[in-house]
């Protein structure tokens, strides 16, 4: 029987390398399908971390099915069973009552608690079971942005129902297709983030992504909801017809955002001393995606200190992260990196930085005809009827005799406006004069005017 100080020890020590099985689950077309493990070893893990797992979760729970156990392990009944039979051998669980389908509830014994305490001590995470941190990197090879050359077609798709000039359309084409960084920017309003998010439909719209991974006996948590918005298995009939590992989740291809919040710790892996938990970086949760600097030059970190912490992974395609163990590990650096700014690039990098982001792209402001395009876009998104006299007299009353410059998000806040107006008086949503009127001093002169613009 193992003692306590074994099963920690264990714990701690490396996971198993990675044998055939996930190779095996690269499929023909080059897709990646995380094939569900049929035995421990299959899965890439040590029986001390998934016993661990099982251990802190009964902890929590007090009495629970074993199906329990695997559905918040991840791991299939059938494997699990082998683990949950081996516990109660060695008096750590037992049997509190029997289970509808051949199964049974199970609750900690004295013995097993105190190895759970000292498990959840060691470390309290408890959730799907990792994977180890090879795995992830397979993934990343086999989903990457890069592995199909973007084409004119998917461009189009993936910017339907926004407005794009066509000199604007050229040039995004190459600089998608490189799959290096680049620079949007150009005057506020003119739908730099809008645009940079809809460049990430390029690719691809669904990829696999583990909850956690494993490596060197620390746990990093990747799924992120406030960045990865999960596909349920319901919309993909392929998903009901293969079974897949658990411990991946499919998700819509991410675009990770972040602004002025960004500092240099959110690019490392950072670790929880209290629960010895630690969180992937932002690179890695926009891997297979797009990484998002948008207002850059207005961060807490300093442009040219952002800069040059990515000077290697740009160029290599890979980037070197420090454990909480000291260990350095190699990941993946495969998304596109979209700096959005108001400010001109010259201003913010000096030359040798503009050298690796081969790609410089100014927002112009909108021309009449697309500001009329862009109100005839948003009516119809809105739900209102499009009048071109009434956008005629707004161009004239607030532009042209203003001298105002012409925004492309000005359309979508007017109406938005028009439309809030009308709810509150009970009035039909539609794009007359006297609702502009009624809403134009607020909007402009308070919003404009008052800033300076």
């Amino acid at each position: 029987m193992r003692s306590l100080g074994d099963e920690l020890q264990m714990l701690m020590t490396d996971t198993q390398e990675i044998d055939g099985g996930l190779l095996s689950s690269l499929l023909s077309d080059e897709a990646f399908w995380p094939s569900e493990p049929r035995t421990i070893a299959e899965t890439g893990l040590t029986e001390c971390v998934i016993e661990s797992l099982v251990l802190k979760f009964l902890l929590v729970t007090g009495t629970t099915s074993g199906r329990k156990v695997a559905e918040n392990t991840a791991l299939p009944f059938g494997l699990l069973d082998e683990v949950l039979t081996s516990l109660r051998t060695r008096q750590m669980i037992v049997h509190a009552g029997s289970a509808p389908f051949n199964d049974y509830y199970y609750t900690l014994t004295e013995r097993g608690r105190e190895f759970a305490l000292a498990f959840q001590q060691a470390c309290s995470y408890v959730g799907p079971a990792p994977v180890p941190l090879m795995d992830y990197i397979i993934s990343v090879e086999a989903q990457a942005i890069g592995v199909e050359a973007i084409r004119r077609a998917h461009l189009q798709e993936a910017l339907a129902g926004i407005s794009v000039d066509d000199d604007l359309f050229e040039l995004l084409g190459p600089a998608v297709n490189s799959g290096a960084g680049l620079f949007l920017y150009g005057t506020p309003g003119n739908g730099k983030s809008t645009l940079a998010k809809r460049l990430t439909r390029c690719f691809g719209q669904q990829i696999w992504l583990p909850h956690a991974l494993i490596e060197d006996g620390q746990i990093i948590k990747i799924f992120d909801a406030s960045y990865h918005k999960e596909v349920k298995s319901g919309e993909s009939s392929f998903l009901k017809a293969k079974e897949f590992d658990r411990r991946w989740v499919k998700i819509q291809r991410p675009t990770v955002v972040v602004g002025g919040e960004l500092t240099m710790d959110s690019l490392e892996i950072r670790h929880d001393h209290r629960t010895n938990i630690s969180e992937a970086s932002l690179q890695m949760k926009s891997n297979c995606g797009c990484l998002l600097i948008d207002d850059f030059g207005r961060q807490r970190v300093a442009p040219v200190e952002l800069l040059n912490r990515w000077i290697v992974p740009l160029e290599g395609g890979h980037d070197f992260l420090t454990l909480s163990t000291g260990k350095k590990i190699q990941v993946p650096f495969d998304q596109l990196v979209i700096f959005s700014t108001n400010l001109d690039p010259c201003d913010l990098v000096d030359e040798a930085f503009l050298r690796r982001i081969p790609y410089k792209i100014e927002i112009h402001d909108p021309d009449e005809q697309e500001f009329h395009q862009l109100f005839e876009i948003y009516t119809g998104e809105l739900g209102c009827s499009y009048d071109a006299e009434v956008v005629e007299y707004v161009l004239e009353t607030y532009y042209r005799r203003a001298d105002r410059p012409m925004r492309r998000c000005h359309p979508r806040d007017i109406l938005i406006q028009i439309k809030n107006h009308c709810t509150y008086n009970d009035l039909p949503f539609e794009l007359r004069r006297e609702y502009v009127e009624a809403v134009a001093r607020s909007y402009f002169t308070v919003v404009f005017d008052n800033l300076g613009h």
